[in-house]
């Protein structure tokens, strides 16, 4: 079963491993590997553990499982707050719930009822009588009639129905895009699935399902999205789902067309003649009929696409329901598309009259230039920066501003710099209030090209917010997967490194193993910093397998990046220049800018060490120019550090001294303690032992501050070749001095009584590779049991 697979069917069961072991039972070969979503209800799967739960329930007396009905049809799958007011309506005694407090199944708070467990609450709807459950939805639909509830009225409502229904459908629609601009959008979800079942026109389903595929994908249900996906494409969203959890290549051509067939009205009216079944649709738009005579509209509902008689002008009008109707002989109007979301892009949909209508119909302008942003984030995930020039020709031809960063790369490959740097400019200084995530995260990505991690931070940081405030928590990984890179630079690996490991969580639950495999290299980034060799290949590794396999060029450069900074802080220099050449890619159209700037300053390293230059002037030549063009005062400081590699004596004395100055004003202060070790070495290797000595110091001193053991041990043998005294690590013998960051980790678990499983299962590796990192503690620490362990780290503390 994949990493991300596992943590998804943990999800889907409440983290309860009996049950996610009978799930994980009915998977077929596909499933488990990732390739097909999970199975939609894992209730129906687990019929051994709602077994296991049914007899105490069933032991209690009838006005309380009432109760616990009433509290369970409440909460699940959806939290309507009803329940005092339900409990009031119907005039029923609370007090009779304290025999299921006695039997340990639910306990009463001020806030409602508390199931002993999400199990214990499964069973106590799914053993009531239909009657009963269709009763209490009833009694839950009567009370919601405050502001805001009729959402989750009408999903009552719905549940109490047995055939299919127009107007309850009609209700249900209107409710999904309610729900929907609250950014409730698993609720709207549901709704629209609910709506699919109740339709009596079979037209109708898919174009329902297909709308709830995108609202499933935003809420982070991946496996739900990619279910419903199969009928129709909403927005793009296939091309979505392609890049952030299949081939990379393949979802910029989707992506790309999809964007082509929303801007250009005669792709959008071909797409939809062709495709069974989506005859009218326009983007997830609901049904309206327009009486005889009037003039024609596309109502933005989130269903199906207007009814338009023959004859009629064409017309845009906004409309909140399937009960809008457009009065005979209105004008024409071109109005706001309402609440309905671009899928997957993090943005509320734009305003069509903002561009005035194209062709006779109205042009959609913002969907199809997030689109044309998600076909940019894809060619920069392959690294194929090539696709961004085809990207910014369609944009272009169909008249779509495309984002900063996409005539950025696109000027950047073709090696007009400055025209780079003017368009990055523009993209990292996008601060618009709130804030549109994806624009946000576009933002973070302009700002990390341009050697700004202050600001590229911020942006990711803000676009993590946005999203979460939008209810879109697909989006949330995305933004931490830059994040990572900013963290990196500003020299803060083990912070960095346990966010980087929450949004690995986080991307593996939203079904976004893609975004999962970019963090994976970040993390294998994080370990090869702070000398854990063992995880950094493991990191590496998983990210390699996964990115090749599906087109990602950035994270294995990122990756095979983390491997030769390995290799460079334990002297393997020639193996470490192999690795790093083939990242160093200099000139225009060559390699990917971003891991190009990781590489080359250490490329220059590793090259000088080894003696084999020529490539790295070359190399050193371009990433000069760009640093210069764009006025970094890190990339610079990181050129200079290469001019004095490259140079001799005093010459070189002098690059670093100027490094070091350029230094004092970025922010890469893990690198700047790389520089002070070089220029330690080099006045070492001049006799001048008193500056020497102070730089080396210095150097020691940030490695031990950042957790880097490899380069803290660089710089201690650079001292004692000076024939200077280096201290110890901080708390050497003990354990920090003795024990990698993650082997310390997993001690400090093991000692607080985590199982192995456990351990594995909150640091997403495998109990093999705990077991392994247990006995590696045991065996640098000299003990034998997990005793010895806890009063170690005791007497420490």
């Amino acid at each position: 079963m994949s990493e991300g697979v596992r943590v998804r069917v943990l999800c889907a069961v409440h983290g309860d491993p009996l049950a996610a072991a009978e799930f994980a039972a009915v998977l077929g070969e596909r499933q488990r590997a990732g390739l097909e979503p999970l199975p939609a209800d894992p209730v129906g799967a687990v019929p051994g553990l709602l077994r296991s739960r049914r007899p105490a329930l069933r032991s209690l007396a009838p006005a309380t499982r009432r109760l616990l009905l009433i509290a369970a049809a409440d909460q699940h799958p959806f939290a309507t707050r009803a329940y005092q007011r339900a409990v009031a309506a119907a005039r029923l005694d609370t007090g009779l719930l304290d025999d299921a407090e006695a039997a340990g199944l639910a306990r009463t708070t001020s806030a409602g009822v508390v199931f002993r467990d999400p199990w214990t609450r499964v069973a106590a709807y799914e053993t009531a009588s239909a009657a009963d459950r269709r009763e209490t939805h009833r009694l839950l639909a009567r009370v919601l009639r405050g502001e805001g509830e009729a959402p989750r009225r009408s999903w009552h409502r719905a549940a109490v129905a047995l055939g299919p229904s127009r107007r309850l459908v009609a209700e249900l629609r209107a409710s999904a895009q309610e729900a929907r601009a609250a950014g409730e959008h698993a609720l709207a979800c549901g709704l629209l699935e609910r709506a699919a079942v109740l339709t009596p026109d079979p037209r109708e389903r898919p174009r329902l399902l297909a709308r709830a595929a995108a609202d499933a994908w935003r809420s982070g249900d991946g496996d739900r999205a990619r279910r419903l996906a199969v009928h129709g494409d909403v927005d793009g969203l296939s091309g979505v789902l392609a890049l952030r959890a299949e081939n990379a290549t393949e979802a910029f051509d989707a992506l790309l067309a999809a964007a082509e067939r929303i801007a250009d009205p005669r792709e959008e009216r071909s797409a939809e003649a062709s495709t069974p079944g989506a005859a009218g649709r326009a983007i997830g738009r609901a049904a309206v009929v327009v009486p005889a005579g009037s003039a024609a509209a596309v109502v933005p509902v989130g269903g199906a696409a207007a009814v338009v008689p023959a004859g009629s002008a064409a017309a845009v009008v906004p409309a909140k329901s399937a009960a809008d109707v457009v009065p005979a002989g209105s004008a024409a109007v071109v109005g706001p598309v309402g609440n309905a979301p671009v899928v997957g892009v993090g943005a509320r949909a734009p305003v069509a009259g903002a561009t005035g209508v194209r062709g006779g119909r109205p042009a959609v302008p913002g969907t199809a230039a997030h689109l044309v942003a998600r076909a940019t984030e894809a060619a920069i995930y392959t690294g194929d920066l090539r696709r961004c020039r085809e990207a910014a020709a369609v944009a272009a031809r169909l008249g779509i501003e495309g984002p900063g960063t996409l005539g950025g790369l696109t000027a950047a490959f073709e090696g007009r710099y400055e025209d780079a740097r003017d368009l990055l400019r523009t993209a990292a200084g996008h601060r618009e209030p709130g804030g549109d995530p994806t624009a946000l995260i576009h933002s973070s990505i302009a700002a990390l090209l341009l050697g700004d991690h202050t600001r590229a931070a911020s942006a990711a940081v803000r676009a993590a917010a946005s999203a979460r405030a939008l209810g879109e928590p697909a989006t949330v990984p995305q933004a931490m997967e830059f994040r990572a890179y900013a963290e990196f630079w500003t020299g803060r690996p083990r912070s960095a490194g346990a966010a980087t490991l929450e949004a690995l969580r986080q991307a593996y639950a939203t079904g976004q193993d893609n975004g999962a495999c970019h963090l994976q290299a970040a993390l294998a980034m994080f370990a090869a910093v702070t000398g854990d060799e063992e995880l950094c290949r493991a990191r590496a590794g998983t990210a390699r397998a996964h990115a090749l396999e599906h087109g990602l060029g950035l994270p294995a450069a990122l990756a095979l990046w983390a491997l030769a900074f390995l290799d460079l802080g334990t002297g393997r220099y020639a193996a470490a220049a192999s690795r790093l050449r083939a990242l160093a890619g200099f000139g225009p159209g060559h390699g990917h800018r971003a891991v190009r700037h990781l590489a080359i300053p250490h490329y220059v390293e590793a090259a000088v060490r080894t003696g084999d230059t020529l490539v790295a002037r070359s190399a050193h030549a371009d990433y000069d120019r760009w640093a210069r063009v764009v006025r970094s005062a890190d990339d610079l400081a990181l050129s200079a550090r290469c001019r004095a590699l490259l140079a001799t004596g005093h010459e070189a004395v002098d690059h670093y001294r100027t490094a070091l100055d350029l230094h004092a004003g970025g922010t890469r202060d893990f690198e700047r303690a790389r520089t002070e070790l070089l220029f330690g070495g080099a006045l070492r290797r001049l006799r001048r032992r008193t500056e020497a000595r102070d730089r080396l110091h210095s150097a020691l001193e940030a490695f031990e501050y950042f957790g880097a053991p490899h380069c803290a041990a660089e710089a201690r043998a650079e001292l004692r070749a000076l024939g200077a005294p280096a201290r110890s690590p901080a708390g050497a013998p003990g354990m920090v001095g003795l024990l990698t960051a993650q082997q310390l980790t997993v001690a400090r678990m093991a000692a607080e009584g985590a199982t192995n499983r456990e351990i594995a299962a909150r640091l997403l590796l495998s109990p093999r590779t705990i077991d392994h990192h247990l006995r590696g503690v045991f065996n640098r620490l000299g003990i034998r049991s997990r005793i010895e362990l806890v009063r170690l780290l005791a007497s420490e503390e």
